[in-house]
Order: structure tokens, then sequence, then C-alpha cells
């Protein structure tokens, strides 16, 4: 199975969206990335370790307009670029089995949500749960989401 086959059977199985909490409250928000994302995203950081994201293997996709801002850091992310992180489970050291959960960051209008470091999150999950504790990822990216490591809120080293 190609994986955009089975990206699309993992989305198409009931992953809906939630922030970066587990507190299992539900908002019904809708997700901030395409069904397609595959189709048209590309990879900005391949397959890798993430203790940050409780200890799972991770691949880092960009929106075509955010690719030119996280690959460069130089250039703004423009209003409405997505960063996708595709989850899968700690063994999969190649990130082909199933994707575990997909979070997402979607860039605001700079100045309109400074404690939030003008970027909105969402955790995708199988269980089609829509968290809203955005805090945890707000605390992480805070952090991490500066030079050298990281730019702009995005943590993620190239």
């Amino acid at each position: 199975m190609t994986r955009l086959a089975l990206v699309f059977v993992v989305l198409a199985s009931g992953i809906t969206v939630s922030s970066c909490g587990d507190d299992g409250s539900s908002t019904g928000d809708p997700p901030l990335f395409p069904a397609d994302y595959a189709a048209t995203y590309q990879e900005v950081r391949g397959c890798r370790f993430s203790v940050e994201h409780d200890s799972i293997r991770v691949r880092v996709l960009a929106s075509p307009d955010a690719v030119t801002a996280y690959n460069g850091r130089t250039a703004p992310f423009p209003t409405g670029s997505i960063i996708l992180k595709e989850e899968f489970d700690e063994s999969d050291t190649a990130c082909a089995g199933p994707i575990v959960e997909v979070t997402v960051m979607q860039k605001l209008a700079v100045g309109s949500s400074p404690d939030t470091l003008d970027w909105t999150w969402q955790k995708a999950t199988v269980e089609r749960v829509i968290e809203t504790d955005i805090m945890r990822c707000t605390r992480c990216h805070t952090s991490c989401g500066k030079p050298p490591e990281g730019y702009d809120g995005t943590c993620t080293v190239p």
C-alpha cells in the first residue's frame, strides 16, 4: 500500500482533530488540514524519534505555502500555513506503518495571539476526540521554537 493510500485509509477511518492536551474534552472543531494533505504537503523533516511528542517517531510535512519559511528559516510563515507532524509508533523506525496521531500547527496573523506565539495547534486521533488544552504545545514551543534549533515557534531541528 502506498503512503498516500495509507494516509487516506487512516484519515477515512475516523481521525479527527484535537489540540495538544490529553484531557479528553471535545470541541467539535474541524481539522485544520485537508483529508488529502499527503497529495500536496511536502516532507520537510524525515522520520525521527521525538521525546517531546511522547517518545514516538515523527515525520514533519508543510503545506505548500509553508515550505519556504520552514526550510529557509528567514521568511515569515504566511497566515494560514500549516506544519503537520505525522506520529508513528516508536518501534516504526521508517515511519512506514499506520499513523497513530497527527499534530498540526496553523500560523495565525502576526500579533493576533501572542500568548500562543501566533499559532494554533490541533491533534488528530483515531478516537475522533477533539481536545482543547493548547497550553502544552505553547509551553514547549515557546522554549524550543527559537534559533538555532527552532524558528518562529517551530521546533524540529534540521
